[in-house]
Protein backbone atom coordinates (compact mmCIF):
# COMPACT_ATOMS: atom_id res chain seq x y z
CA UNK A 1 0.00 0.00 0.00
CA UNK A 2 1.21 3.77 -1.03
CA UNK A 3 1.75 5.91 1.77
CA UNK A 4 0.90 9.16 1.43
CA UNK A 5 3.80 11.82 0.60
CA UNK A 6 4.49 14.52 3.32
CA UNK A 7 6.91 17.44 1.64
CA UNK A 8 8.38 20.02 4.26
CA UNK A 9 9.10 23.37 3.25
CA UNK A 10 11.86 23.47 5.22
CA UNK A 11 13.17 25.63 7.93
CA UNK A 12 16.12 25.40 10.53
CA UNK A 13 15.86 22.88 13.05
CA UNK A 14 13.26 20.49 11.38
CA UNK A 15 10.07 19.12 12.31
CA UNK A 16 10.33 16.07 14.60
CA UNK A 17 7.99 13.90 12.60
CA UNK A 18 9.22 10.59 13.98
CA UNK A 19 6.21 9.22 14.83
CA UNK A 20 4.94 9.40 11.27
CA UNK A 21 7.10 6.45 10.11
CA UNK A 22 5.76 3.80 7.76
CA UNK A 23 2.69 5.84 7.59
CA UNK A 24 4.20 8.71 5.64
CA UNK A 25 7.20 9.27 3.00
CA UNK A 26 8.69 12.61 4.37
CA UNK A 27 10.35 14.59 1.66
CA UNK A 28 11.86 17.71 2.02
CA UNK A 29 12.29 21.01 -0.16
CA UNK A 30 13.31 24.74 -0.29
CA UNK A 31 12.46 27.79 -2.35
CA UNK A 32 14.54 26.71 -5.17
CA UNK A 33 12.90 23.01 -5.46
CA UNK A 34 9.23 23.85 -4.01
CA UNK A 35 7.93 23.93 -8.05
CA UNK A 36 9.80 20.74 -8.78
CA UNK A 37 8.26 18.74 -5.96
CA UNK A 38 4.53 19.99 -5.08
CA UNK A 39 2.59 18.20 -7.86
CA UNK A 40 3.91 15.03 -6.30
CA UNK A 41 3.07 15.58 -2.61
CA UNK A 42 0.22 14.57 -0.56
CA UNK A 43 0.43 17.26 2.11
CA UNK A 44 2.12 20.28 2.52
CA UNK A 45 4.21 21.64 5.65
CA UNK A 46 5.03 25.14 5.50
CA UNK A 47 7.74 24.37 8.31
CA UNK A 48 9.47 27.67 7.02
CA UNK A 49 6.60 29.89 7.46
CA UNK A 50 8.62 33.10 6.69
CA UNK A 51 9.06 32.05 3.19
CA UNK A 52 6.88 33.65 0.27
CA UNK A 53 7.78 30.43 -1.90
CA UNK A 54 4.38 28.65 -1.73
CA UNK A 55 2.76 31.43 -4.22
CA UNK A 56 5.14 31.54 -6.78
CA UNK A 57 5.66 27.42 -6.72
CA UNK A 58 1.93 26.81 -6.71
CA UNK A 59 0.89 24.74 -9.33
CA UNK A 60 -2.76 26.14 -9.88
CA UNK A 61 -5.14 23.41 -11.81
CA UNK A 62 -2.30 20.40 -12.12
CA UNK A 63 -1.42 17.45 -9.77
CA UNK A 64 -1.02 19.51 -6.43
CA UNK A 65 -1.43 18.62 -2.33
CA UNK A 66 -4.74 17.92 -0.90
CA UNK A 67 -3.96 19.39 2.55
CA UNK A 68 -1.44 22.73 2.93
CA UNK A 69 -0.61 22.83 7.10
CA UNK A 70 1.52 26.02 7.89
CA UNK A 71 3.42 26.65 11.71
CA UNK A 72 2.01 29.81 11.87
CA UNK A 73 -0.82 31.28 12.97
CA UNK A 74 -0.86 33.79 9.84
CA UNK A 75 -1.64 32.57 6.52
CA UNK A 76 -1.04 35.55 4.05
CA UNK A 77 2.62 34.17 3.60
CA UNK A 78 1.28 31.24 1.15
CA UNK A 79 -2.25 32.31 0.09
CA UNK A 80 -2.68 33.13 -3.74
CA UNK A 81 -5.77 32.86 -6.30
CA UNK A 82 -4.56 29.73 -7.60
CA UNK A 83 -4.52 27.95 -4.06
CA UNK A 84 -8.30 29.72 -2.94
CA UNK A 85 -9.87 28.61 -5.71
CA UNK A 86 -8.63 24.67 -5.53
CA UNK A 87 -10.31 22.16 -3.07
CA UNK A 88 -6.88 21.93 -1.20
CA UNK A 89 -7.68 22.86 2.35
CA UNK A 90 -5.64 24.72 4.15
CA UNK A 91 -4.72 25.01 8.39
CA UNK A 92 -3.06 26.64 10.71
CA UNK A 93 -1.21 26.60 14.07
CA UNK A 94 -4.30 28.32 16.08
CA UNK A 95 -3.99 27.57 19.38
CA UNK A 96 -0.02 26.98 19.77
CA UNK A 97 0.67 30.99 20.24
CA UNK A 98 -2.04 32.32 21.99
CA UNK A 99 -1.17 32.27 25.68
CA UNK A 100 2.40 33.04 25.11
CA UNK A 101 1.75 36.50 22.85
CA UNK A 102 -1.20 37.68 25.24
CA UNK A 103 1.86 37.57 27.91
CA UNK A 104 4.46 39.03 26.04
CA UNK A 105 1.65 41.83 25.11
CA UNK A 106 1.04 42.30 28.92
CA UNK A 107 5.07 42.39 29.71
CA UNK A 108 4.97 45.41 26.78
CA UNK A 109 2.23 47.20 28.73
CA UNK A 110 3.71 47.06 31.96
CA UNK A 111 6.84 47.92 30.72
CA UNK A 112 5.92 51.21 29.18
CA UNK A 113 3.96 52.27 32.36
CA UNK A 114 6.74 51.34 34.65
CA UNK A 115 9.14 53.33 32.30
CA UNK A 116 11.63 49.89 31.90
CA UNK A 117 13.06 50.93 29.55
CA UNK A 118 14.48 54.61 30.34
CA UNK A 119 15.28 52.52 33.84
CA UNK A 120 17.71 49.82 32.22
CA UNK A 121 19.42 52.58 30.11
CA UNK A 122 19.56 54.56 32.87
CA UNK A 123 21.45 51.91 35.00
CA UNK A 124 23.71 51.36 31.92
CA UNK A 125 24.69 55.19 32.34
CA UNK A 126 25.39 54.49 35.83
CA UNK A 127 22.25 57.26 36.42
CA UNK A 128 19.79 57.67 39.67
CA UNK A 129 17.39 59.22 38.24
CA UNK A 130 13.93 59.19 40.46
CA UNK A 131 10.59 59.13 38.23
CA UNK A 132 7.13 58.39 39.01
CA UNK A 133 5.52 55.66 36.79
CA UNK A 134 1.74 55.09 35.49
CA UNK A 135 -0.92 52.57 37.28
CA UNK A 136 -2.34 50.34 34.71
CA UNK A 137 -4.99 49.45 36.73
CA UNK A 138 -7.96 51.47 35.64
CA UNK A 139 -6.82 52.13 32.08
CA UNK A 140 -8.66 51.16 28.95
CA UNK A 141 -6.91 48.96 26.11
CA UNK A 142 -8.69 48.19 22.92
CA UNK A 143 -7.94 44.81 21.02
CA UNK A 144 -8.54 44.36 17.47
CA UNK A 145 -9.06 41.38 16.27
CA UNK A 146 -11.04 38.44 18.16
CA UNK A 147 -9.46 35.45 16.86
CA UNK A 148 -7.90 33.40 20.15
CA UNK A 149 -5.58 35.17 20.38
CA UNK A 150 -7.08 38.91 20.42
CA UNK A 151 -9.27 36.99 23.29
CA UNK A 152 -6.68 35.62 25.53
CA UNK A 153 -4.87 38.89 25.16
CA UNK A 154 -8.57 40.65 26.39
CA UNK A 155 -8.78 38.17 29.42
CA UNK A 156 -4.59 38.68 30.26
CA UNK A 157 -5.33 42.37 30.05
CA UNK A 158 -8.55 42.72 32.45
CA UNK A 159 -6.66 40.31 34.90
CA UNK A 160 -4.49 43.29 34.88
CA UNK A 161 -7.59 45.04 36.25
CA UNK A 162 -7.33 47.21 32.42
CA UNK A 163 -10.73 47.87 30.77
CA UNK A 164 -10.70 46.15 27.52
CA UNK A 165 -12.33 46.25 24.65
CA UNK A 166 -12.23 43.24 21.93
CA UNK A 167 -13.02 44.65 17.94
CA UNK A 168 -13.89 42.30 15.72
CA UNK A 169 -14.81 41.69 11.79
CA UNK A 170 -18.49 40.99 12.43
CA UNK A 171 -20.14 42.52 16.20
CA UNK A 172 -21.24 39.63 18.46
CA UNK A 173 -21.99 39.86 22.25
CA UNK A 174 -18.62 41.11 23.71
CA UNK A 175 -17.43 41.89 20.53
CA UNK A 176 -17.37 45.48 18.99
CA UNK A 177 -17.79 45.72 14.97
CA UNK A 178 -15.15 47.45 12.62
CA UNK A 179 -17.45 50.45 12.64
CA UNK A 180 -17.22 51.01 16.38
CA UNK A 181 -13.21 50.95 16.42
CA UNK A 182 -12.48 54.74 15.74
CA UNK A 183 -14.30 55.42 18.99
CA UNK A 184 -12.80 52.95 20.91
CA UNK A 185 -9.18 53.42 20.35
CA UNK A 186 -10.17 57.61 20.50
CA UNK A 187 -10.34 56.88 24.03
CA UNK A 188 -8.18 53.93 24.76
CA UNK A 189 -4.20 53.76 26.91
CA UNK A 190 -3.69 50.69 24.90
CA UNK A 191 -4.17 50.26 21.05
CA UNK A 192 -3.13 46.33 20.41
CA UNK A 193 -3.36 45.16 16.79
CA UNK A 194 -3.84 41.26 16.77
CA UNK A 195 -5.57 41.03 13.42
CA UNK A 196 -5.41 38.46 10.52
CA UNK A 197 -3.77 40.49 7.47
CA UNK A 198 -6.54 40.34 4.47
CA UNK A 199 -7.56 43.01 2.19
CA UNK A 200 -9.64 44.63 4.50
CA UNK A 201 -6.60 44.81 7.60
CA UNK A 202 -3.63 46.05 5.66
CA UNK A 203 -2.59 48.86 6.35
CA UNK A 204 -5.45 49.72 8.51
CA UNK A 205 -3.34 51.59 11.47
CA UNK A 206 -2.70 54.61 9.05
CA UNK A 207 -1.99 58.20 9.80
CA UNK A 208 -5.76 58.82 10.32
CA UNK A 209 -6.18 56.37 12.63
CA UNK A 210 -2.77 57.33 14.95
CA UNK A 211 -4.45 60.64 14.80
CA UNK A 212 -7.52 59.80 16.42
CA UNK A 213 -5.28 58.13 19.19
CA UNK A 214 -5.02 60.07 22.65
CA UNK A 215 -1.59 61.68 23.09
CA UNK A 216 -0.75 59.13 25.97
CA UNK A 217 -2.21 56.05 24.16
CA UNK A 218 0.48 53.51 22.74
CA UNK A 219 0.16 51.25 20.23
CA UNK A 220 1.20 47.34 20.48
CA UNK A 221 1.52 45.30 17.12
CA UNK A 222 1.98 41.79 17.66
CA UNK A 223 -0.55 40.80 14.40
CA UNK A 224 0.90 41.45 11.21
CA UNK A 225 3.47 44.04 10.09
CA UNK A 226 1.24 44.93 6.88
CA UNK A 227 -1.66 46.08 9.06
CA UNK A 228 0.24 49.04 10.12
CA UNK A 229 1.94 51.94 7.99
CA UNK A 230 5.25 51.73 9.32
CA UNK A 231 6.15 55.23 8.03
CA UNK A 232 3.30 56.95 9.33
CA UNK A 233 3.57 55.01 12.55
CA UNK A 234 7.14 56.30 12.77
CA UNK A 235 5.85 59.93 11.96
CA UNK A 236 3.27 60.20 15.17
CA UNK A 237 6.00 59.11 17.33
CA UNK A 238 8.26 61.87 15.88
CA UNK A 239 5.08 64.41 16.60
CA UNK A 240 4.13 62.75 19.96
CA UNK A 241 0.56 62.10 18.34
CA UNK A 242 0.90 59.20 20.60
CA UNK A 243 3.13 58.66 23.96
CA UNK A 244 5.13 55.03 22.64
CA UNK A 245 4.48 52.19 20.47
CA UNK A 246 5.85 48.51 20.41
CA UNK A 247 6.70 46.39 17.26
CA UNK A 248 7.30 43.17 16.84
CA UNK A 249 6.29 42.24 13.16
CA UNK A 250 7.27 44.27 10.35
CA UNK A 251 6.20 44.67 6.84
CA UNK A 252 9.43 43.56 5.60
CA UNK A 253 11.47 40.86 8.17
CA UNK A 254 13.90 41.12 9.28
CA UNK A 255 14.02 44.55 9.84
CA UNK A 256 17.08 46.35 7.95
CA UNK A 257 19.75 48.03 9.52
CA UNK A 258 18.99 51.70 8.25
CA UNK A 259 15.11 51.53 8.82
CA UNK A 260 14.36 54.47 10.73
CA UNK A 261 11.60 52.76 12.94
CA UNK A 262 15.40 51.83 14.88
CA UNK A 263 15.88 55.55 15.67
CA UNK A 264 11.57 56.45 16.14
CA UNK A 265 11.11 57.37 19.82
CA UNK A 266 9.59 56.00 22.02
CA UNK A 267 9.26 52.65 19.99
CA UNK A 268 10.23 48.85 21.22
CA UNK A 269 11.57 46.82 18.61
CA UNK A 270 11.52 43.14 19.03
CA UNK A 271 12.52 40.12 16.32
CA UNK A 272 8.69 39.07 16.09
CA UNK A 273 9.36 37.18 18.83
CA UNK A 274 5.94 37.37 21.06
CA UNK A 275 5.13 33.81 20.50
CA UNK A 276 8.33 32.27 20.74
CA UNK A 277 8.71 30.28 24.09
CA UNK A 278 11.03 27.22 24.75
CA UNK A 279 9.48 24.12 22.93
CA UNK A 280 7.14 26.15 21.10
CA UNK A 281 8.87 24.36 17.75
CA UNK A 282 8.21 20.75 19.49
CA UNK A 283 4.76 21.99 20.32
CA UNK A 284 4.21 22.92 16.69
CA UNK A 285 5.51 19.59 15.22
CA UNK A 286 3.28 17.83 17.80
CA UNK A 287 0.20 19.68 16.81
CA UNK A 288 1.03 18.59 13.14
CA UNK A 289 1.25 14.96 13.99
CA UNK A 290 -2.18 15.27 15.45
CA UNK A 291 -3.83 17.33 12.52
CA UNK A 292 -1.99 14.51 10.48
CA UNK A 293 -3.64 11.25 12.26
CA UNK A 294 -6.93 12.99 11.87
CA UNK A 295 -6.47 13.32 7.61
CA UNK A 296 -5.20 9.94 7.71
CA UNK A 297 -7.93 8.34 8.99
CA UNK A 298 -10.43 10.81 7.23
CA UNK A 299 -11.82 12.53 10.33
CA UNK A 300 -12.42 16.11 9.97
CA UNK A 301 -9.18 18.34 10.32
CA UNK A 302 -9.25 20.95 12.87
CA UNK A 303 -8.32 24.80 12.21
CA UNK A 304 -9.34 24.72 8.72
CA UNK A 305 -8.55 28.30 7.12
CA UNK A 306 -11.55 29.78 5.07
CA UNK A 307 -9.36 31.04 1.85
CA UNK A 308 -11.46 33.42 1.12
CA UNK A 309 -11.23 35.20 4.22
CA UNK A 310 -7.62 34.26 5.05
CA UNK A 311 -8.26 32.98 8.70
CA UNK A 312 -10.36 30.41 10.39
CA UNK A 313 -13.95 31.51 11.20
CA UNK A 314 -15.57 31.57 14.50
CA UNK A 315 -16.03 34.37 17.28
Amino acid sequence: MTVPTVLVLDADPLPRLGRLTGRARVEHADASTLAERLPHADVLLVWDFTSRAVPAAWPGDGPRPRWVHTASAGVDHLMCPELAASDTVVTNARGVFDQPIAEYVAALVLAMAKDLPRTLELQRERTWRHRESQRVAGTRACVVGSGPIGRTIARTLKALDISTALVGRTPHTGIHGPEDLDRLIARADWVIAAAPLTEQTRGMFDARRFDVMQPSARFINIGRGGLVVEGALADALAKRWIAGAALDVFEHEPLTPDSPLWRAPGLIVSPHMSGDTVGWRDQLGAQFVELYERWETGRPLLNVVDKQRGYVPGR
